[in-house]
């Protein structure tokens, strides 16, 4: 009988290291990929607050664990948040993510306020180690997706400023053509204008060759027609030779 409770006793021990083994992996496998992580203590937290906690850090992007400290260490090794969760005293709480620290903080600290059961111990983020006061500065600065719209915005403003000048230009440069059109600035009207100038030119020039030919019909120098050369020293010859030679 007595060898049979040994032999139970031993069992137990068995199943109950093996119990603990299963929850070292499995927070293992969770704190693997977790980036940062706020760990806590609570003193007389009721099982409804506990399930408001437990829903705020959720919706922020994180998973949250009542740990025992020894397991907690242990199953941190080798992950990014394992000096947070080294060498812990007392009753501890991890809440731990692989996405913004600030939104978890954010979260936590929000709860807090209204919950005075629940404290923080310390944080990490990306292997730093951070205090309590550190925790709720982070809980003022502006999350990744915050960040992420104020970037877009600052991105897309000087294409958006450009693009509305250009659609302004297009419009204003519609509105002086319509406006040029309606006033008759622009159109046909001056071409019909150059060519009444050019006419009275041509008709000009056609009465002058009409002249001429009249005037040479009639045996007469055309008028405005250049004079031969010498013309003067023929006619004195031809008067010369006319003249009486005196014996």
């Amino acid at each position: 009988m007595r060898g049979w409770q040994l032999e139970g006793k031993g069992f137990l021990m068995a199943l109950s290291k093996s119990k603990k083994n299963d929850k070292v992996k499995a927070l293992a496998s969770e704190l693997e990929t977790s980036t940062s992580a706020i760990i806590g203590t609570f003193t007389g937290l009721t099982a409804a607050k506990d399930f408001e906690l437990r829903k705020t850090i959720r919706a922020a992007g994180g998973r949250y664990h009542v740990v025992k400290n020894k397991l907690a260490a242990k199953s941190a090794q080798g992950t990014k948040v394992e000096k947070a969760l080294q060498g812990l005293k007392g009753v501890s709480s991890v809440a731990y993510t692989s996405g913004d620290p600030v939104a978890l903080a954010k979260a936590l600290s929000t709860w807090v306020k209204d919950n005075a059961e629940f404290t923080f111990k310390l944080g990490i983020v990306d292997g730093k180690v951070i205090n309590v006061q550190e925790i709720q500065s982070l809980a003022t600065l502006p999350g990744k997706e915050e960040l992420f719209s104020k970037l877009l915005f600052l991105i897309n403003a000087p294409a958006t400023r450009l693009a509305t000048v250009i659609n302004a230009t297009g419009r204003n440069l519609a509105v002086v053509v319509n406006q040029a059109v309606e006033q008759n600035k622009l159109g046909a009207g001056e071409a019909p204008k150059a060519e009444a100038k050019s006419e009275p030119a041509k008709g000009n020039a056609a009465e002058t060759e009409a002249a001429h030919a009249q005037e040479s019909q009639a045996g007469e120098q055309p008028s405005g027609a250049a004079q031969p050369e010498n013309s003067t020293a023929s006619q004195s010859g031809e008067a010369a030779g006319e003249a009486p030679v005196e014996g």
